[in-house]
């Protein structure tokens, strides 16, 4: 039987697959936005974009857009429209999770947007898919480590009843990352604003994996919010079925189990990380948990 490192090195490589051998990396095209990738296109996307030639053409190994195309605003709206038509068509199963939510599509986070794309298509193309998540803990006087975690409702289009961080959600475009921290604290688990202005950033997780859906590079932000020990989150947006409040090493031990929705599990691995629970003179896999949370995008 698999150990506790075996199981989490396996989670981990299951959440970075699209850089394992055998992966559909090699034929995949670019997917490129003025001359700059900000994605990948597996063969069975592309073949379907090759019926809308007045929006994409290829271009080598890359799929672009066609000339005229070329600003933010005629992009987003071409994309929009042919997406709309494949989602009437159910050509692909992603686009039955439609969030009417636009994501940014940019090269790299610091980089200006080059257009918006509903994020329930962006696993289609590829494209890097930012999130927020926070950590709840509290410490008590003998320095004893609990956290607060949450259940995702049964009606999640994602991983639903899966164990969760205790707030987190995707970085819609044109907001900031501490605003929807802020923000998915308050709807998800009713926390003040005053209280969670108090988190702090303590770096990013990130990953590529794909599965039938697609192909998903995404990077989450990564909060610390250290909570009084009488606090307890309550269920806001319905987002969240139950909160539960467990000793760190329970909270270790659930996230190798098929309880924990996957990249949540690398947060919190993350989280036992930097407080020394798995140090690297007891842990074999230290070197790699930390390289497995951290892959270039």
């Amino acid at each position: 039987m698999a150990s506790w490192s075996e199981k989490m090195l396996q989670l981990l490589r299951r959440m970075n697959n699209f850089h394992l051998p055998g992966s559909s990396l090699e034929s995949c095209l670019r997917f490129e936005v003025a001359g700059e990738q900000v994605g990948w296109i597996s063969p069975k996307v592309a073949s379907v974009l090759g019926r809308f030639p007045a929006v994409f053409r290829p271009y080598g190994s890359a799929i672009t857009f066609c000339s005229g195309l070329d600003t933010f605003e005629s992009r987003s709206v071409a994309v929009d429209e042919v997406l709309q038509e494949l989602r009437r068509e159910a050509s692909f199963t992603c686009l039955i999770g439609w969030r009417d939510e636009q994501y940014a599509v940019m090269p790299r986070y610091c980089d200006p947007p080059l257009m918006y794309m509903e994020r329930a298509a962006t696993s289609l193309f590829g494209v890097k898919r930012y999130g927020v998540h926070v950590n709840g803990y509290t410490r008590d006087s003998s320095g004893n480590l609990n956290m607060w975690l949450a259940r995702r409702s049964l009606t999640k289009q994602t991983y639903p009843g899966r164990l969760d961080n205790m707030a987190a959600g995707g970085l819609a475009a044109g907001c900031s990352v501490r605003h929807t921290m802020v923000k998915e604290c308050e709807e998800e688990a009713c926390i003040p604003p005053g209280l969670a202005e108090q988190a702090r950033p303590v770096g990013t997780v990130s990953y590529t994996y794909e599965d039938d859906e697609g192909i998903f590079p995404e990077c989450q932000f990564v909060f610390d919010l250290e909570l009084p020990l009488n606090f307890q989150p309550h269920i806001g947006d319905g987002e969240v079925q139950a909160f539960y409040y467990y000793p760190i090493e329970k909270v270790k031990d659930l996230l190798v189990s098929e309880e924990f929705k996957p990249n949540c599990a690398m947060v919190v691995l993350d989280f036992l990380i930097r407080h020394a629970i798995i140090e690297p003179d007891s842990e074999p896999y230290y070197h790699e948990f930390v390289a497995g949370l951290h892959r270039s995008l």
